[in-house]
Protein backbone atom coordinates (compact mmCIF):
# COMPACT_ATOMS: atom_id res chain seq x y z
CA UNK A 1 0.00 0.00 0.00
CA UNK A 2 2.81 2.39 0.90
CA UNK A 3 4.62 1.87 -2.43
CA UNK A 4 1.41 2.49 -4.39
CA UNK A 5 0.89 5.76 -2.51
CA UNK A 6 4.49 6.83 -3.29
CA UNK A 7 4.07 6.07 -6.99
CA UNK A 8 0.81 7.99 -7.13
CA UNK A 9 2.31 10.86 -5.15
CA UNK A 10 5.37 11.01 -7.45
CA UNK A 11 3.10 11.02 -10.50
CA UNK A 12 1.10 13.89 -8.99
CA UNK A 13 4.29 15.85 -8.34
CA UNK A 14 5.54 15.17 -11.88
CA UNK A 15 2.22 16.39 -13.26
CA UNK A 16 2.40 19.50 -11.09
CA UNK A 17 5.87 20.46 -12.30
CA UNK A 18 5.03 19.41 -15.88
CA UNK A 19 7.98 17.03 -16.20
CA UNK A 20 10.58 19.68 -15.33
CA UNK A 21 13.67 18.79 -13.34
CA UNK A 22 12.68 19.20 -9.68
CA UNK A 23 15.88 21.03 -8.67
CA UNK A 24 15.57 23.55 -11.49
CA UNK A 25 11.86 23.92 -10.81
CA UNK A 26 12.43 24.73 -7.13
CA UNK A 27 15.27 27.15 -7.85
CA UNK A 28 13.16 28.91 -10.49
CA UNK A 29 10.30 29.21 -8.00
CA UNK A 30 12.67 30.72 -5.40
CA UNK A 31 13.82 33.31 -7.92
CA UNK A 32 10.21 34.04 -8.85
CA UNK A 33 9.39 34.55 -5.14
CA UNK A 34 12.41 36.85 -4.73
CA UNK A 35 11.01 39.12 -7.45
CA UNK A 36 7.63 39.12 -5.74
CA UNK A 37 9.19 40.13 -2.43
CA UNK A 38 11.31 42.82 -4.11
CA UNK A 39 8.17 44.44 -5.56
CA UNK A 40 6.46 44.56 -2.13
CA UNK A 41 6.12 47.75 -0.14
CA UNK A 42 9.11 48.21 2.17
CA UNK A 43 6.82 48.38 5.22
CA UNK A 44 5.58 44.79 4.80
CA UNK A 45 7.14 42.25 7.17
CA UNK A 46 8.28 39.90 4.40
CA UNK A 47 10.13 42.71 2.64
CA UNK A 48 11.66 43.86 5.93
CA UNK A 49 13.06 40.35 6.41
CA UNK A 50 14.62 40.44 2.94
CA UNK A 51 16.51 43.64 3.79
CA UNK A 52 17.25 42.65 7.42
CA UNK A 53 20.85 42.12 8.47
CA UNK A 54 21.21 39.94 11.61
CA UNK A 55 23.25 41.40 14.46
CA UNK A 56 25.33 39.67 17.08
CA UNK A 57 27.78 36.83 17.07
CA UNK A 58 27.48 33.36 15.62
CA UNK A 59 28.84 30.06 16.88
CA UNK A 60 32.25 28.93 15.71
CA UNK A 61 32.27 26.89 12.51
CA UNK A 62 30.83 27.17 9.05
CA UNK A 63 28.04 29.75 8.95
CA UNK A 64 24.59 28.54 8.00
CA UNK A 65 23.52 29.32 4.48
CA UNK A 66 20.48 31.58 4.40
CA UNK A 67 17.72 31.38 1.80
CA UNK A 68 18.67 34.73 0.32
CA UNK A 69 22.33 33.72 -0.05
CA UNK A 70 21.30 30.58 -1.95
CA UNK A 71 19.13 32.59 -4.33
CA UNK A 72 21.86 35.22 -4.81
CA UNK A 73 24.28 32.42 -5.69
CA UNK A 74 21.83 31.13 -8.30
CA UNK A 75 21.51 34.63 -9.79
CA UNK A 76 25.29 34.94 -9.87
CA UNK A 77 25.68 31.58 -11.65
CA UNK A 78 23.12 32.67 -14.21
CA UNK A 79 24.98 35.98 -14.67
CA UNK A 80 21.91 38.04 -13.82
CA UNK A 81 23.07 41.50 -12.88
CA UNK A 82 20.99 44.36 -11.53
CA UNK A 83 18.29 41.92 -10.43
CA UNK A 84 16.53 44.49 -8.26
CA UNK A 85 15.73 46.66 -11.28
CA UNK A 86 14.76 43.67 -13.41
CA UNK A 87 12.41 42.37 -10.68
CA UNK A 88 10.40 45.61 -10.79
CA UNK A 89 8.96 44.53 -14.14
CA UNK A 90 6.69 41.63 -13.23
CA UNK A 91 6.34 40.23 -16.75
CA UNK A 92 10.09 40.24 -17.45
CA UNK A 93 10.84 38.61 -14.10
CA UNK A 94 8.17 35.94 -14.61
CA UNK A 95 9.52 35.14 -18.08
CA UNK A 96 13.03 34.90 -16.63
CA UNK A 97 11.84 32.48 -13.94
CA UNK A 98 10.07 30.32 -16.55
CA UNK A 99 13.24 30.13 -18.65
CA UNK A 100 15.21 29.06 -15.59
CA UNK A 101 13.10 25.92 -15.26
CA UNK A 102 14.93 24.55 -18.29
CA UNK A 103 18.32 26.23 -17.71
CA UNK A 104 21.09 23.63 -17.49
CA UNK A 105 23.37 25.79 -15.32
CA UNK A 106 21.24 25.45 -12.21
CA UNK A 107 21.28 21.66 -12.27
CA UNK A 108 24.99 21.34 -13.13
CA UNK A 109 26.05 23.48 -10.17
CA UNK A 110 23.90 21.43 -7.81
CA UNK A 111 25.49 18.19 -9.04
CA UNK A 112 29.01 19.63 -8.60
CA UNK A 113 28.18 20.64 -5.03
CA UNK A 114 26.85 17.14 -4.26
CA UNK A 115 30.00 15.51 -5.68
CA UNK A 116 32.32 17.82 -3.69
CA UNK A 117 30.57 17.06 -0.40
Amino acid sequence: MDSIWRIRNNMDIDKLIEGADIVRFIKAQRIKWLGHIQRMDKARPTRKLLDWKPMGTRPVGRPRQRWQEDVMEDLKQLKIKNWKETAKDRRTWRDLAEKLKTHKGLWCQMMIMMIIK
